[in-house]
């Protein structure tokens, strides 16, 4: 790179962290609002409404309830060949409101969005704040990719809250069923043998899966809960319901899991002559691929803030549907980190810290250094050239004819 070229990058650097800084006050108020204000899986219609409506206030293009989902949207700003992607998250957990930091998450990846507009003319991208429902659940993001929203993305970023900053980290593969076991009533006291206990089939399934764990490779993992298993303790129930769910190394031992799972369920219906149906529930997450330029640029933009990422590569998360993502295109996720004394993701203490000071910088830390790794991806020729050329090969399948 010339010297032109790099007092030209850090002249962007420069206006993108200061933009940041210029909006540091709505992007903890809305951080602190979505906090206040939880919303699940599909729910997210006051967060969206508070994300997309900070976006027009500032010049970006708003299309909202796109691929049919009615609290994700997409945000533009610029007209650049270079299509940079900020993916927003939301949700909350049922219960535990924010127990995943998505408030931090979704702030962070708006911050981001609004550093990289005030250079996108200069740069020549799109700037893309995409908002995307649903992560803990039915899989936002694997529904928007799908559905082609994600399609001239060159790359897509994110972070996501932890109690420490780190890089790199992988992540299992995940599918989830809804099993319904379906019997027939019979007084429990007076004739139990003329009913088919639904319950028993759930009871039989969730042990055979319990027995199966020590059979299953390193890092596959079973949960389940019971949704619903009678309504009448002198009467047999005749349904159960529950909610399964698989996790992999890769998509590809998804499959094998999935495969020794059903066996269990199947089992458990013949065995009690129950009647099986098992349905997915929302998309199959895809293990976390991390794209190592965006890696590098993101551990360095975070360092400059006085941060010092942990290198996880070769490590694995939980799951994530920024996975599906990854797989089709150039990818950031690395975790921004703050003293939640100890307390884990998914837990009501961990939800606490969610508007804490250390969560504030946070979101403003990470905000500036998603917008460096843009700069830095807008004005490194090898890496621009890489990410277009992916984008154009992904359009000539889509497209051959042209």
């Amino acid at each position: 790179m010339t010297s032109t070229n790099t007092a030209a990058r850090e002249r962007a650097f420069a206006t993108a962290a200061a933009a940041v800084r210029d909006h540091e006050q709505e992007l903890v108020e809305l951080s602190h609002s979505l906090h206040a204000e939880p919303e699940t899986a599909m729910g997210e219609h006051k967060s969206a409404a508070k994300i997309t409506l900070l976006a027009e206030n500032h010049g970006f293009e708003v299309t909202r309830g796109v691929a049919g989902l009615p609290t994700a949207f997409v945000a533009c700003r610029g007209t650049g060949e270079l299509v940079v992607a900020l993916c927003a998250e939301y949700d909350a957990l049922p219960g535990i409101g924010h127990a995943c930091g998505h408030n931090v998450n979704g702030a962070a990846s708006v911050g981001a969005a609004l550093g990289l507009a005030a250079v996108a003319d200069l740069l020549g991208i799109t700037v893309k704040l995409i908002g995307t429902p649903a992560e803990e659940d039915i899989g936002g993001k694997a529904l928007l990719l799908e559905a082609g929203v994600f399609d001239e993305v060159a790359a897509a970023f994110m972070v996501h809250a932890a109690p420490e900053d780190s890089v790199g980290a992988s992540s299992l593969a995940v599918g989830a069923w809804d099993v319904v076991y379906r019997g027939r009533p019979a007084h429990a006291a007076v004739a139990p043998w003329k009913g088919v206990n639904a319950l028993d089939a759930s009871v039989l399934a969730h042990t055979a899966v319990g027995l199966l764990r020590q059979q299953l490779p390193p890092g596959t993992l079973v949960h389940d809960i019971v949704l619903e298993a009678g309504h009448a303790v002198n009467v047999i129930p005749e349904i159960a319901r529950a909610r399964y769910e698989l996790r992999a190394r890769t998509i590809e031992d998804l499959v094998h899991v999935r495969n020794r799972v059903r066996a269990c369920l199947d089992g458990a219906a013949l065995a009690t002559g129950a009647v099986l149906e098992v349905s997915p529930h929302g998309a199959d997450f895809a293990d976390l691929r991390q794209d190592e330029f965006l890696t590098a640029a993101y551990t360095r933009a975070a360092r400059a803030l006085g941060r010092e990422p942990v290198n996880r590569r070769g490590e694995v998360m939980a799951s994530t549907d920024m996975g599906n993502v990854s797989h089709v295109l150039p990818a950031l996720h690395p975790t921004i980190g703050y003293d939640t004394e100890g307390a884990l993701h998914h837990t009501e203490r961990f939800a606490r810290y969610g508007n804490s000071p250390g969560a504030d910088r946070a979101v403003l830390d990470a905000a500036t250094a998603l917008a460096h790794v843009g700069v830095e991806l807008a004005t490194d020729a090898e890496q621009r050239q890489r990410c277009l050329d992916l984008t154009a090969d992904r359009r000539a399948v889509r497209d051959p004819l042209g």
